[in-house]
């Protein structure tokens, strides 16, 4: 995946988290709107991250290396570490995000849903 695709890709899925607690602030009643609006805080600050920290390069030369060969696989490494890493800090913020979304939810809305997703 190169830089263009994972930036789209970390805003689809950031959309996507968003507009699904949007949806359900607005049909559930007596949810808690602030830890609502902290979720939603906490999806743009992970997608913001996620899409800046892509923009990293690789600040080496060829000329640091003993030839083109090393440099590549330098190169290339480099880029697969910051992406794991990139990645796995979207989805850690995204989990936190919506561990506080969960906790937004009134507990009785909470039980209803788990009685319809039993009789399903």
């Amino acid at each position: 995946m190169n830089k263009r695709d994972f930036k789209k890709y970390v805003e689809s899925v950031g959309d996507s988290a968003i507009s699904s607690m949007v949806e359900v602030f607005d049909s559930v009643e007596n949810i808690d709107k602030g830890k609502v609006a902290d979720a939603v805080e906490k999806m743009i600050a992970a997608v913001a991250a996620a899409k800046s920290n892509a923009d990293v390069t690789f600040d080496k030369g060829v000329k640091a290396f003993e030839n083109l060969a090393e440099y590549s696989k330098a190169k290339k490494s480099f880029y697969k570490q910051l992406f794991k890493k990139i990645y796995e800090d979207f989805y850690k913020e995204l989990d936190e995000a919506v561990k506080t979304f969960n906790s937004a939810v009134p507990e009785e809305v909470k039980q209803e849903n788990k009685a319809a997703a039993a009789q399903s």
